[in-house]
């Protein structure tokens, strides 16, 4: 149910994570939540996905982390995977439609209420006031910047160092780090790179899926600052570049990526309103990259583009948290969760404000009191009754449709 009603980007999926996985059924504790997110924005990839693996990783090991992946990013993936092969049979105005004018109101309203929720159990002193408010304004005015969630949530645990007095160091027993992951992550990138580039130099047949892998695997490995990073990556990457090198040499080698630039910006809309990962933008342009080369293959590309992209991250977060698990046990590093948690929740206020700045709101119209409306009663129902967070995203997408 979360899969499927999950609008709206990270920082909104991480406040429906809130009401699925916190309050409706207690899989983790706010605590768990806030520490998995602020763990996740640290690493390279895919933020949100890897704070649901996480989630699944906790109640049941890594069979249910890899179930809990592969059932998050299905319903995206499915969907902008199948919008590859019927975008050119769909006119484009047809696909903004209205429906989702009510979301980003919606979403703002989600993250008010996982604000206050986060609030109340991270902010209690002077030293994370001081924390979440710097980070409210740096946050807003860095917001373009995939560095500043690293960043802030790094200074944020340092902040709450400086203080000797948070618990004393107990006895750490040894435990061992099995590398398994980590060494898989660093043979297959390098594998990918070798393939690639030799595919690119002598223009095999086989170019178009090894490059589009070696890709997409980079991407989801380097990538920090979530979607609305990746996406102008992959613009530059698949239309920009190639388009460039056409014009600069009309006999350049035809069999490689090149996907037209009203499509490619086609498939970042259209991602943006579709419930799921915003990474699922990889299986669109997977699909895209080779739908020249027949059904089949461009149903392999799709494949190539969702693996590539989400695996990298899935290899990363499993291998890099139990080495955090066990680096809490020391003072250090447990003195900076109180930081982290503060950061965390600057993050989500300025992500609030950030959004709400391209929302109508002000103006004397109903569509201001409408979008405004929906932000207090969203947050009202998720607060003060057991509505089912996907009943709202439905209600809100009828009246886009209606209204």
């Amino acid at each position: 149910m979360y899969s499927i009603t999950a609008v709206g980007g990270p920082q909104a999926h991480l406040a429906m994570m809130m009401k699925f996985f916190v309050d409706k059924t207690p899989y983790v504790t706010k605590e768990e939540l806030l520490e998995y997110n602020a763990f996740c924005n640290l690493l390279p990839g895919a933020s949100s996905t890897q704070t649901v693996t996480l989630i699944g990783f906790k109640r049941g090991g890594l069979p249910l982390a890899i179930l809990t992946l592969l059932v998050w990013i299905a319903p995206a993936c499915l969907l902008m995977g199948a919008f590859s092969f019927v975008l050119l049979d769909v006119n484009q105005q047809s696909i903004n439609r209205n429906i989702f004018k009510y979301v980003p109101p919606m979403a703002v309203g989600f993250l008010l209420y996982a604000s206050v929720s986060a609030f109340r159990i991270s902010i209690r002193n002077l030293i994370t006031w001081v924390i979440m408010l710097l980070c409210v304004g740096a946050t807003y005015y860095f917001f373009e910047s995939p560095w500043i969630f690293p960043t802030l949530i790094v200074l944020g645990g340092a902040a709450t160092n400086i203080s000797k007095k948070r618990i004393p160091e107990f006895e750490v027993t040894k435990k061992k780090v099995n590398w398994g992951n980590i060494w898989l992550f660093a043979l297959i990138f390098l594998l990918a790179g070798v393939f690639s580039e030799a595919a690119r130099k002598e223009d095999w047949q086989t170019r178009k899926p090894l490059n589009l892998f070696e890709n997409t695997y980079r991407m989801g490995s380097l990538v920090f600052g979530g979607g609305h990073v990746l996406m102008p990556m992959m613009y530059e990457q698949y239309s920009v570049r190639p388009e460039a090198r056409r014009q600069a040499d009309s006999g350049a080698a035809k069999n490689q990526i090149y996907i037209p630039k009203e499509d490619m910006i086609t498939g970042m809309g259209i991602v943006r309103a579709i419930p799921g990962p915003v990474f699922s933008i990889s299986t669109f342009a997977g699909g895209m990259a080779l739908r020249n080369m027949g059904a089949p293959m461009q149903v392999i590309g799709c494949l190539i583009g969702t693996v590539g992209i989400f695996l990298p991250s899935a290899l990363l977060v499993l291998f890099f948290f139990p080495v955090w698990n066990y680096l809490k046990k020391y003072a250090v590093v447990y003195r900076s969760l109180e930081g982290i948690n503060a950061a965390v929740v600057g993050i989500m206020i300025a992500s609030t404000l950030y959004i709400m700045r391209d929302i109508t709101l002000l103006s004397a119209n109903l569509t201001s009191a409408l979008n405004l409306a929906i932000i207090v009663f969203t947050f009202l129902l998720l607060k003060f009754t057991r509505i089912h967070s996907p009943f709202i995203v439905a209600a809100c997408l009828l009246l886009g449709y209606f209204l």
